[in-house]
Formats: structure tokens, sequence, C-alpha cells
């Protein structure tokens, strides 16, 4: 096979998630198969230093080195060899919107915690120093506490610690650190220091502090004060006293007033520490969405980007890189201005070819478009990661009126309106997110808005809750993820979302002051500032702050409400909620993906593909194979009033209600019928895959409910519900002959093939496509996971080793249900885009007409540049087409009756050999579909 520069154009990139039991070693020992295989570049997940056991690497403790749970730099530089060796590129997935903070490992984060405003970090996290509680003014709300402050402080369970090597006093509670300030260092060690020769030290660092020294200054002290107790501690009398020192500090439990000292000295700190519970309402620092151990960082700031992006550069700048992903970039205040940056940076550091010329790194950025949004041509990247591709594709496989059918059911089952409206149950999640997850960053929102309004005659009387009223209403009618409106100013697609945001607004507002929705559009689209320019001048900063935070945080609620709330609720078709799609239009017409690729192949043409990712809810495969249920509605209807009354009997009670409901139980179901092995009677054999087995669902089930917060949630979880849950569960599988099971196998083999039939159709348009096809790591064999953690289990790379080293056509027919089939047409697809990489990275993309009996069955299409060309065919929706019972994997193409393909020309199916000549101007599909569902032509 031709191998290229790494840093041409990617090919096809494989996902690797890298933790510590898949380290740098393992990988290693993979890549002779990815480039067997024909992959061109490896996209790792995050591999910088992350929090110590992290699964995914997002918690970025230290941009400055490898994570060390994923090997030394010695295993690193074999990695690196690797991938030369085997003619691979890196992709990278770097994370700059947010940190891990807590527990003890984020040097940047525990600065902050010790010197508040003074230390020189405190900027590069987004943190408001000023927010309204008073008691908050300077100081950094910690929710770390799993009680109320008084009960963790009175049980003894917040303790000062000295740490003899470095010298300095900590706060400790469990695993996370909270440094004692200097300022109160002599405090705590006492008047026994002065027969010390550090009491000079102490002395000039509480001298520096009175004086109010200049910040380097008293660091430098410091440091000082701290490299003398670290000496003095080496004698292990003086260690002892320090640490008693430290211990004088504590109470008596159940003495609460013998814990004022420690509280008083915990007040002194640039900190406060809180119940976990309280960082929904009152966490001054931005979150990434709702999680208090991942703070944002202020990337618009030049000396934030340098030093988190120091060593990224030097692994560009030495060739080991060659492309980045750019995760969550809606996080970021600025996106544009980011990738602008980085473009930049990037360029100018990447080594130059064998003729001078700079090479370019390959730059995506994760980025959910809704609807019919699309990304801006002005940022200086290849493209997303393929989300809209995903969302796209799928929608080839949901037969509309199914789907219809299947949402009138599953209201009847659920005792939900099947006619329910989307737009509101929307709206509620939203709210929900907005009023009890997200509620600490809207208050600043509101605290900003107030302090703007004021500045008017004519808006100084907006009142605190009226403003937070109407901003609440706004976010809540949000249709995309965010806008991007910056001191460049508001695009006219910017304008149309604030706009339409705030007239949906208005049609809920309740009360005679709807001006409020009005100067709030004004803002957030910067025409405040000439309506009203005087009385806006000095308001520009504070105007700019508030539309980049109100930006950020409708992206927030839109990924909390959306993905991992109304998804959870509305299951009619659970392979339909998937990151990035669009509850309103979950199926797609042949004709509207044409008009997408051709756009696609003219604006970002080297934009990533992907069916599957670390993210999705949901394996490629489960969710091909539960598209089929739209093409049998009734009958899905029929099966799952049945396993009711079946499993009526294993229904638990929790406070009167039944665990699971109605929707987790339909939810449930679907969950059954998506992920059971391709060979159906294999997990009943072994009792223990049926417990590993049972043990996923239950996983599944209960983060589904938590996700859905209806009968029980992450913040408060319902423990009866739950467990009646997971009994409900095991019931279901006590035995491995009971109705409900006996009833599934009979359903299950044409549901099983005829979702193979659309996984395959689905890798072969990702590999066709225009744009670069992402393979998820696992997915060239069956892919029927669940969402993370469950999809990132093990892979059992020898099996796929073993099959690829002995694969042909009829050993991956007769193995399909291995996986075998799917691999050999991965290994073939990838060796056409090897063999033609200029048809896939700038080829024109042309839709076929078809027609016939099952035209709307075939989606084909013809790539083309210069001298080289294909064409594709696929097909969808094939249950009314084929009956009965397969003998065979796929009963050849003569249902497909008279169906043709326009084209000229004699043409090499890619796959069988097959020559294929047009007659009459066209093709017939049963001739190019014979021997498999699909098929890749080549010209002759």
């Amino acid at each position: 096979m031709i191998r290229r520069s790494p840093f041409d154009t990617p090919l096809a990139t494989y996902r690797l998630q890298l933790h510590r039991k898949f380290a740098f070693a393992q990988a290693t020992s993979l890549l002779p198969y990815l480039a067997r295989l024909g992959f061109s570049h490896v996209y790792c997940s995050p591999f910088l230093k992350a929090r110590a056991g992290s699964t995914h690497g997002y918690d970025v403790v230290d941009y400055s080195r490898i994570n060390p749970e994923l090997g030394d730099e010695a295993s690193f530089a074999r990695f690196c060899t690797s991938l030369g060796e085997n003619g691979l590129g890196l992709i990278l997935d770097f994370v700059p919107n947010h940190m891990g903070v807590g527990h003890a490992d984020n040097a940047w984060w525990l600065d902050v915690l010790e010197w508040g405003q003074a230390s020189p970090y405190a900027s590069y996290f987004d943190i408001d120093w000023s927010p309204p509680r008073r008691d908050l003014a300077g100081k950094l709300l910690v929710p770390i506490l799993g009680k109320t402050y008084g009960a963790a402080l009175t049980d003894g369970e917040i303790e000062l610690r000295f740490n003899a090597p470095t010298g300095t006093f900590d706060f400790w509670y469990v695993d996370h650190r909270l440094p004692l300030s200097p300022r109160d260092y002599a405090a705590v060690v006492g008047t026994f220091a002065h027969a010390l020769p550090l009491s000079r030290a102490l002395d000039a660092l509480q001298e520096a502090f009175l004086s109010e020294a200049a910040p380097h200054y008293l660091r430098e002290v410091a440091h000082t004060a701290k490299e003398a107790l670290a000496t003095a501690a080496r004698d292990r009398a003086t260690r002892q006293k320090f640490e008693k020192a430290a211990g004088t500090w504590h109470g008596i439990k159940g003495d609460s007033a013998s814990w004022t000292r420690l509280h008083d000295l915990l007040q002194r700190q640039c900190f406060r520490l809180a119940y976990w519970r309280t960082a929904s309402d009152e966490v001054n620092y931005r979150r990434f969405f709702d999680i208090p151990e991942l703070a944002g960082m202020r990337m618009g700031r030049i000396v934030v980007f340098r030093d988190t992006h120091e060593f990224l550069g030097r692994l560009l700048a030495d060739g080991i890189l060659q492309g980045l992903r750019i995760d969550h970039v809606d996080g970021l205040a600025d996106p544009q201005r980011y990738c602008r940056r980085l473009n930049a940076f990037a360029a100018a550091i990447v080594p130059r070819d064998g003729n001078g010329r700079r090479l370019r790194p390959y730059i995506l950025v994760e980025k959910i478009l809704s609807g019919t949004e699309r990304l801006p041509q002005s940022w200086p990247v290849a493209g997303t990661t393929g989300y809209d591709y995903l969302a796209l594709a799928n929608g080839l496989f949901i037969e509309p009126t199914g789907f219809a059918r299947l949402q009138r059911h599953w209201g009847r089952f659920t005792g939900l309106d099947g006619d329910l409206s989307i737009a509101e149950e929307i709206y509620r999640c939203r709210r929900l997110v907005i009023d009890r997850h997200l509620a600490s960053e809207l208050t600043y929102l509101v605290n900003w808005l107030l302090d703007i309004a004021e500045a008017d005659w004519f808006t100084r009387d907006f009142t605190r809750k009226r403003l937070r009223d109407a901003l609440t209403e706004i976010v809540a009618a949000f249709t995309v993820y965010r806008t991007y409106v910056t001191e460049r100013g508001t695009s006219p697609d910017d304008r149309r979302v604030i706009s339409d945001a705030v007239a949906q607004a208005h049609r809920r507002w309740r009360g005679a002051d709807g001006e409020i929705l009005d100067f709030i559009a004004a803002l957030l689209t910067l025409d405040i500032r000439t309506r009203n320019p005087g009385q806006f001048a000095d308001k520009r900063a504070a105007i700019l702050r508030f539309v980049a935070r109100f930006q950020q945080y409708t992206g927030a609620i839109a990924a909390k409400a959306v993905e991992d709330t109304f998804f959870y609720r509305f299951v009619p078709l659970v392979s339909a909620n998937e990151v990035g799609a669009s509850p309103y239009r979950p199926t797609t017409a042949p004709s509207l993906y044409h008009e997408q690729m051709v756009e696609r192949a003219t604006t970002w043409p080297l934009a990533m593909l992907a069916s599957a990712t670390h993210d999705t809810k949901r394996g490629e495969d489960m969710r091909a194979r539960l598209d089929v249920l739209s093409e049998i509605p009734d009958e899905w209807a029929r099966r799952i009033a049945r396993w009711h009354i079946y499993n009526r009997p294993h229904l638990g009670d929790a406070s009167g209600q039944p665990a699971p409901s109605a929707n987790d139980e339909y939810l449930l179901y679907q969950s059954i019928v998506g992920t059971w092995p391709m060979q159906p009677s294999s997990l009943l054999r072994s009792t223990a895959r049926r417990d590993e087995y049972v043990g996923r669902l239950k996983a599944y089930a209960i983060k589904a409910a938590r996700e859905a917060k209806l009968a029980t949630s992450w913040t408060a979880p319902d423990e009866a519900y739950e467990t009646g849950f997971e009994r409900f569960i095991e019931n279901l599988f006590e035995s491995a002959h009971n109705p409900f099971i006996d009833s599934l196998l009979r359903f299950l083999p044409p549901i099983l093939r005829f979702g193979a039939f659309n996984s395959l159709s689905q890798l072969v348009l990702k590999a066709t496509a225009p744009g670069v096809p992402d393979f998820y790591q696992g997915s060239e064999f069956w892919d029927l996971s669940l969402v993370d953690p469950d999809n990132r289990r093990p892979v059992d790379y020898a099996a796929r080793r073993e099959a690829l080293s002995s694969l042909d056509l009829a050993s991956a027919i007769t193995r399909w249900r291995e996986g075998w089939l799917k691999l050999w047409l991965t290994e073939r697809l990838l060796t056409l885009r090897n063999r033609m990489p200029g048809l896939f990275a700038t080829g024109d993309y042309e839709p076929l007409a078809v027609s016939g009996v099952a035209a709307e069955h075939i989606v084909a299409f013809h790539r083309k540049s210069g001298e080289e060309a294909i064409i594709v065919i696929v097909t969808r929706l094939l249950m009314d087409l084929i009956r009965g019972d397969l003998g065979v994997f796929w009963p050849g193409g003569t249902a497909l009756g008279d169906t043709a393909i326009r084209t000229e020309g004699v043409w090499i199916d890619h796959f069988t050999g097959a020559r294929i000549r047009s007659e009459m101007h066209t093709i017939l599909a049963s001739s190019a579909l014979e021997r498999l569902p699909v098929a890749v032509l080549s010209a002759e």
C-alpha cells in the first residue's frame, strides 16, 4: 500500500481512547494492524497530564507534560517512532476550554487557592471575584464538601496539616488540598518558632503582608519562609512540633464551640469551602456544564494561550503531531479568534517539506450544528468532527411514516401524549436545567445585566427579578447552541437566532413590561451601543463581557437540556436521539442527503465524517439496528405490549410508583434489542456472559433514568426507584427460558440481519462521502455499545487481527455475525481511498437518478476527479422489499426488480470484481447488488 506524508490531508482516522489500562505501549502494538487496514492517521483522546485514574483525559491538570499514567517519555517516543515507521500521522484531541480542578494535582488552581486574586493564575480561570454575595467578594467558592460546611467542620473532616518536604501548611478534605495563605503561617507555627532560625523568615513574611508589599515580593518572601520551614523540619523533633502546631487548630467532636479557631482560620483564606450542592446556585467560576471539578479557562488572553499551548507547539514543531481536534469549541468566549490564533500559531512552527514548503496541520472543531445551522466560513479550520454528518446519514435509515407511528405507540404505552409538542418538552427541559443545574451562571449574568441596565434612564427601573425572568425565557427559547457576536459585529445568522428567541420569549411573557426582552435583544446584538450611545458609552467592556458569557451559557444549557435530558425522556425511537441530531427532523430523504453532500464537497470537503464517537449515545451498529423498528412500527408495538404483560410481575415499587416507569421500561426494551449479540443464543449459554450483559444494562438504565431527571437524578438519586429498576432487569434474565426471552429470540433474527444491511450502507456512505471518515476504536467489527462508559470497554484486537489475516469475501460473508464482513468492507474501502486520494479529497459529488420499483430504497452517487471516478450504491429500508426467511445473508438483488441507476460506461465492482456495463444509459441495481447490499464501482 502506498504510504503518504502524515501532513497530507488525512484519508481516514482511527480514534483511540487512551487510559492507564490502554496506554502508549498497547497503542504502539496496534499500529501495524491499523496501517495494514489502510488508516492514514491515529486520532487520540487527550494525552496531556489528566487527573489520576481518568478514563477520558478531558480533565487536564497540566498542559506542559504527557500523562504519566499513559507511559513515560520513552514509551511515548516509541509510540511516535512506530507511527512514523508505519506511515501514520497523529491527531490529538485538545481541551482548551477547561481544566480539572480540586483535589491536589493542578498547580495553577492550587496557586489561586493560596493567593487568590494576587495569584498570577487568577486570570487564567474564568472566575468572578466580585459576586453578588458580599461574603464571597475576593474569594473563590469551592463546593467540594459531601455535607454542609458546619457538619464537615465539626465532624473533623477538614484538617490542617504540615507538609515537611515543601514546608507548607494545607487544609485537607479527603483528597482535596487547599493551601493555607502564607499570611497565616506565623499564627499557625506559634510562639515556639521564635526559638528557631526560621523566626526571621516568618517575621519578614508577616511584615510583608502588613505593609501590603507587591505580589511578586510577597511570593519571594513566602518562598523563603517555606524553604526555612522545610529545612527546620528535617529535624524530627521540630517537624513534630510543626505537626502538633497544626493539630492544635482542630476542635473536639461534639463540641461545636471548639472548632471556632479553625473556622476563623478558614474564613481568612482566599477560598470558601461549601457543600457540593451549592454549586448549582452560587459557584463563582465558570464550569464545564455543571461539573464543579472542571473549571473554565480564559483562553482569549494571550498569556493563557501561550502557557497552555507551549508544549503542544513543541509536538507540532517536532513533527510529532499533524492535526488537532479542538474539544468543546463553543465553550470559548470567542471561538473564531481562538481558531485564527491557533491556526497562525501552528502554521508558523510546523516543519517544512523537502521543497521548503511549510506544511499545514489538520485542525477540526467539536461543534454541534442544530437544524439548518452552518459552521461559519470565517473559521480557519477543516470543519467539524462530524456529528452533523452522523445525524444526516442516520436519518436515511428511519422510515418517516413509521417513525410517526412509533411516536403514537410510545405515547399510548407510556401514558404520555403521543402527539407531544417536542418544542414544549424541550422548553421544559431547558427551564429545568436553568433553574436547578446552572442557576449560578444565570445569577452572574443577571448581576451584570442589572449593572448595565442602571446606566440608562429608560432601563434603570428594570428589577433584578424581571431581568432574571426575561433572560431565562430568552435562553430557554434558543434553537442553537450559541451565537458568535463579538466586538467585530453581529452576523445576519446571529441576528436571526436572537430575533427568533426573543420573539418566542415574547409569546411566553406575562406582564406589561415586555420591553425588557427588547432591551436584552439590543444588548445581545450590540445594537444598544448605537441606539443610546451616550448612556452606555462607559459600559462597552461590561456589555461585551455579558454577551460573551451569555453565549457560553446558552451552549451549556443546550447540551444539558437536549442531549442529556430530553433525549432520555422522548424515546419513541432512541436511535434518532443522538448528539447533533435534530428532534424536529429525525429522518433524511435521499434528495436532502445529496443536497447536503454537494454543499459539503464545496464548503467543507475535509471535515470529519463520523458514525460513532466517544460521546455518542449508542454504537453505530446498535443505532443502525434500531432504525429497523421504524419499518415495523405496529409489530414493535405488539411486542412491547406483550413483553410488558410478561414482565409486569417483576415491577418494583417506589413510593407507590412502578420501578421502572413505563418510559424507562420502553427505553430498556430498545436497549436490549439494540445490544443483543449478533449470535443470539451465545449470551444464554454462558452464565458469566449473561451476568456481564445484565451488569451493562443495569449501569446504563440507572444512568439513563438519572439523565431524564424524572423518577431519579444525579443530584437527588431515588434509591428505592433505582433498586427496583435493577431488580427488574435481573429478573428479566433470571432464567434463560421465560416468555420474554423466548419472544425476544423469535423477534430478533430479521432485526439483526436488516440492521446489518443498514450498518454496511452506513459504512460505505461514510467512507465515500466528501470528507475524512473517522472510525471509533473497535468499530471495524459490530459496534453494539451503549453510552460511555460502556463504549470504552476493552476491544478484542486479537480477534480483529486474526480475521484480517485470513479475510476474503466468501469467509467474510460466512462469518458476518462475527463482524468479519464489516472488517472486510472497511479494509476494501480504505484501500480504495489510498489508491485514489485526490478523488476523495477534492472530487466532485453528483447524485445519480434512480428509477424503478425500489427507487426510494437506493442511494446512489458519482465521485469524480480528473480521470478517476467511482459510483457508490447503497440500500435502505429493505423490510418491505425482502420478506420471508433469509437462508443466506444477502438473497441477491432480485427483490430490486427493474430498479436502475442512470450512468454511462463500464464499471468494476471494487468488492466483488464483477464487471458491470451500462445498458440504455443505466445499470440495473440487481446486477450491481448481486452479492452484497452495497457496491462501489470504479471506472474500467
